[in-house]
């Protein structure tokens, strides 16, 4: 059976706790999509673990597979090995052998072509990670893959022909002086050290026969997306996006599996129950905002929504897994999850986060937009539309501070009333049960109405 777990709003909505939460009877987690921009963080028998490219089920000593529609940087990835090594854990981690690599080149470009757009307001707000520029090269058709840093004469082969022309672009086009980064000599020798190293270590893998191999032998996987569904390249906010697809029917391509093995098993929406995010483009709920990020803002917001703004941030803990940059927080936003679970056909939801929403004095949900003096339900395709679209607010009543530990034990009928009110109505709008509820970042503090391999 296979349960896909996919971020329902703008990322950060604490996907990796899910996985954890519904992972234990998985016997493997398999990444469909993203490179090491992915932060998550998982809590496991009092230890939090931060990690940005490893499937977050390997803590609990899962399989973990990067699939072929992942970008993967070697260097994170052995560090984050290592770093887990350190720490006790024997994660056992394997590697499509389709996947593309990330090579420094790919971090130097991405970070001369956000320089280039801030100065026309145009950033995407990238992490610098090389993801966008190594999906480009993907789709041009000269990408360097997993399975040709273990051969030698491959490897020499295409870095020969692709390192020329990464340096002109940087030298002819942005006139930015290159270093060790595109040295074809020194990237040889150490990309044909990891090439060995997942050689030896029986890390590569045929990503799709592995995966279907362990479904015939009746085992269990977990797809895991990365990001979220407004960051879809297909599906989000263009252009402020990724370079990939973190919405369910990415989990097809991505592992080499058939759109009818994803389909046939459950797809869990994974929603926060307020909103954030990290980077520029539209965000129609946002309190307040964050300099730099958000378009227009001057440090010049009402100073009660200032207020509201920071209290969400730090209960929440709203700052980057992987950049450490602040969030913006708004008011949850049905319309970007109505899209969302059309997009993805969720199954059943996660709501994250309820107890940052505790003491509040006032709590409102964007219902709807309204834009040209019409009312919408979900998201417009252009974000030059978006970004022109006013909430609709719906006022609900808040709920107070809890005993949350106490809560977790005793179930869903223990958050407070008006907690439940505002899960059913959320619920109730999409159309979709809801599978668990958190409050807060351990497995224990979780409740589960239902879970996807029971």
């Amino acid at each position: 059976m296979t349960v896909t777990i996919v971020g329902a709003q703008l990322g950060d909505e604490g996907k990796g706790g899910i996985v954890d939460l519904f992972g234990e009877p998985a016997d493997v987690v398999a990444r469909y999509q993203g490179g090491d921009n992915a932060g998550h963080t998982v809590v496991h028998e009092g230890t939090e673990y931060k990690l940005s490219l490893i499937p977050s089920g390997v803590v609990r000593g899962k399989i973990g597979v990067l699939g072929n529609g992942c970008v993967v940087n070697p260097r994170t990835l052995f560090d984050e090995l290592d770093a887990l090594g350190e720490r006790g854990l024997e994660p056992d981690v394997r590697v499509a052998r389709r996947a593309h690599i990330i090579f420094p080149y790919h971090r130097v470009l991405d970070g001369i072509e956000e320089d280039v757009k801030s100065e026309s307001d145009q950033e995407v707000g990238t992490t610098g990670r090389g993801i966008g520029p190594t999906y480009e090269d993907k789709m041009g058709r000269r990408g360097i893959r997993a399975g040709d840093l273990a051969n030698p004469e491959a490897l020499r082969e295409q870095l020969e022909y692709t390192v020329p022309q990464k340096r002109a672009l940087a030298e002819q086009v942005y006139g930015v002086s290159v270093g060790e980064e595109f040295d074809i000599d020194a990237l040889y020798e150490e990309y044909r050290e990891y090439g060995e190293r997942l050689e030896s270590e029986g890390m590569l893998v045929e990503a799709g026969n592995f995966l279907a191999a362990r479904l015939d032998a009746g085992e269990n996987i977990v797809f895991e997306g990365a990001q979220g569904t407004m960051i879809d390249i297909d599906h989000g906010n263009y252009p402020y996006v990724t370079s990939s697809n973190p919405t369910a029917g990415g989990a097809a391509p991505g592992t080499g599996l058939s759109p009818r093995v994803v389909g046939d098993g459950d797809v869990v929406g994974i929603v926060k129950a307020y909103l954030s995010r990290v980077g520029s483009g539209p965000m129609p709920t946002e309190l307040a905002g964050v300099e730099g990020d958000t378009p227009g803002y001057e440090g010049d917001a009402d100073p009660d929504d200032e207020e509201l703004a920071e209290y969400i941030r730090d209960a929440g803990g709203e700052y980057g897994t992987v950049t450490g940059r602040p969030r913006r927080v708004g008011w949850l936003d049905m319309p970007i999850l109505r899209h969302a679970t059309r997009a993805s056909g969720f199954t059943g939801l996660a709501v994250n986060h309820i107890d940052t929403l505790a003491g509040l004095d006032e709590l409102f949900v964007g219902h709807a937009y309204e834009v040209d003096g019409e009312e919408r339900l979900t998201v417009p395709a252009t974000t030059e539309r978006w970004a022109n679209c006013e909430p609709v607010f719906k006022e609900f009543d808040p709920w107070p501070e809890a005993d949350w530990n106490a809560v977790a034990s005793e179930g869903y009928e223990a958050l407070p009333e008006n907690a439940r009110t505002y899960l059913e109505y959320i619920s109730d709008e999409l159309g979709v049960p809801i599978y668990a509820v958190g409050i807060g970042p351990g497995r224990d503090e979780s409740i589960v109405l239902e879970h996807p391999f029971e």
